[in-house]
């Protein structure tokens, strides 16, 4: 019964912090972010039974939106959707080489990470401006950290929504400091992706020490952390905006995982009414 209610009130909020299933949805999010000074990340989402061949054309398009709308976007991609073919890739990268767009490839569960970074390491001397996610859960990242130094790839941290597969405990922010100090002062630039405020603020606070470039990267549905982080430090905001027909399930398995997601989610939307939230 819980999970159906969950369900339902993420439905109900879903029209006002979800970008919705067209490139349209996502353009109109945009235009709103881009009025508070903020920079955008769009990210089409593919469905189960979306073929390479669709995922490609789509990504090539959300990149001609993004050059003929002189948006000041990123594009996030996903290289399991692309089943990991390097020649469909070069097309991409081809279109994003014409119109400067960057590309940044996004996290998805541990299995993914050695296939994804294979890609990677392929396409840099191909496309210079493409970067990767790193999940400080896992391990693994400081290995991949490296490989994304050594490639010159700008880097998101994120907490990541899959554990470590060896079941290793460990403290969460703690990891994640942990890698933003791997970082610091060697990286090409470093994405901060999180809405714990006081987490976000040591990270950034530590690449900033270190000369790094850096950003804040919010995502669009939980509450940005702009005034509360990113202005005090004077670090820039990019806001992750995905749009797709297959949305809705990842939403709700993500507020399975987090139920305080939900809460963040509620509070926001009723601040939104009484017109104190995100506009």
């Amino acid at each position: 019964m819980l999970i159906q209610i969950k369900e339902w009130m993420v439905r109900r909020l879903a029209e006002n912090y979800i970008a919705g299933p067209h490139l349209t949805d996502a353009l109109r999010l945009c235009r709103r972010v881009a009025a508070r000074g903020w920079g955008s990340i769009l990210c089409p989402w593919d469905g189960p039974g979306d073929t390479p061949e669709e995922v490609l054309s789509n990504y090539q398009t959300a990149l001609q939106t993004i050059a003929s709308e002189k948006l000041d976007a990123h594009l996030s991609i996903k290289a399991p959707s692309l089943r990991y073919d390097f020649e469909a890739l070069k097309e991409l990268l081809a279109v994003a080489g014409e119109r400067g767009v960057r590309i940044h490839f996004d996290s998805h569960d541990f299995d993914t990470a050695p296939p994804t970074f294979r890609l990677l390491e392929k396409a840099v001397p191909y496309y210079p401006h493409i970067g990767c996610t790193l999940p400080s859960r896992w391990r693994r990242s400081f290995f991949d950290a490296e490989c994304a130094i050594d490639l010159g790839a700008p880097v998101r941290v994120v907490k990541g929504e899959w554990p470590d597969p060896t079941g290793e405990a460990i403290d969460p922010k703690g990891r994640f400091l942990e890698l933003i100090d791997r970082l610091a002062g060697r990286a090409r630039e470093v994405a901060v992706a999180t809405h714990d405020p006081v987490l976000a603020r040591a990270a950034l606070a530590r690449l900033q020490k270190s000369g790094t470039p850096c950003r804040l990267e919010q995502l669009w549905g939980l509450p940005i952390r702009a005034k509360e982080v990113a202005e005090p430090l004077g670090v820039p905001v990019r806001v992750y905006i995905p749009y797709g027909h297959a949305w809705l399930p990842y939403c709700i398995g993500s507020i399975r995982r987090r139920p305080v997601i939900l809460a963040w989610v509620a509070r926001d939307f009723f601040m939104t009414r009484r017109g104190l939230g995100i506009p």
